[in-house]
C-alpha cells in the first residue's frame, strides 16, 4: 500500500514540474519575442525611413484566423479528454493538427508574397526583415506543437485516463499560448506596416 503511495506521490511531483517546465519554457518564449518586438520598434524609431514599407500579404490574416479555429477545435479535444470520448478528442486533435499545418503552409505562402514584392529577408530595411524573422520563430514553435499534437494523438488511446487527461492538459495549454503568441505578432505586425 505504501508503496502504491509512494508511486503516486511521484507521478503527481513529476507532473507538477513538467507543467512548471512547460510554463517556464513559455515565458522564455515571450520573452524572446518581447525582445524581438522591442528590437523593432527601436529600429523603426530610428528614422522616418524605416519600417515595414509595405501591406502585410492576405495570407497572413487568412492564418490568423485558420489558428484562432485550431484553438476552438484544441479546446474541444480537451473537452472530450475530460468526457472521456476519446473518439471524439482524436478527431478534434486531428482537426487541430490539419488547421497547424494550414497555418503553417499559409505562411509559407505569405513569405512568397512577400518576395514577389521585393520585400527579402535580407535588404537595406531591417524592418522587413523583421517580418521573417517573426513568422521563422514562430514557425519553429508551431512545427513543436505540430510534434505535441502527434504525441497527443497517439496518447489518445492509451491508459490510464488521467495520463491522457495530462497530456491534453499540457498540449492544450501550448496549442492556446502559441495561438495568442500569433495574435499579439499579426497585430504587432499590422499596427506597425
Amino acid at each position: 500500500m505504501l508503496d502504491i503511495q509512494a508511486q503516486t506521490d511521484e507521478k503527481l511531483v513529476q507532473r507538477k514540474a513538467q507543467k512548471f517546465n512547460l510554463w517556464l519554457g513559455m515565458l522564455g518564449m515571450f520573452m524572446m519575442f518581447a525582445a524581438l518586438s522591442s528590437g523593432f520598434i527601436v529600429y523603426t524609431a530610428s528614422g522616418v525611413d524605416k519600417g515595414i514599407k509595405t501591406l502585410l500579404p492576405n495570407a497572413l490574416l487568412y492564418s490568423t484566423l485558420v489558428i484562432v479555429v485550431s484553438s476552438l477545435t484544441m479546446f474541444l479535444a480537451h473537452r472530450a479528454a475530460k468526457n472521456g470520448e476519446s473518439s471524439k478528442q482524436r478527431l478534434f486533435l486531428i482537426a487541430t493538427f490539419i488547421l497547424g499545418v494550414v497555418f503553417f503552409a499559409l505562411q509559407v505562402h505569405a513569405w512568397n508574397v512577400l518576395i514577389d514584392r521585393g520585400v527579402y529577408f535580407v535588404n537595406n530595411n531591417a524592418s522587413q526583415s523583421f517580418i521573417y524573422v517573426f513568422i521563422w520563430m514562430h514557425l519553429a514553435h508551431i512545427i513543436a506543437g505540430l510534434i505535441v499534437l502527434i504525441g497527443a494523438i497517439i496518447g489518445s488511446n492509451k491508459l490510464p485516463k488521467d495520463g491522457n487527461l495530462f497530456r491534453m492538459d499540457l498540449a492544450s495549454i501550448f496549442w492556446h499560448f502559441l495561438d495568442l503568441l500569433w495574435i499579439y505578432i499579426y497585430v504587432f505586425l499590422l499596427l506597425n506596416q
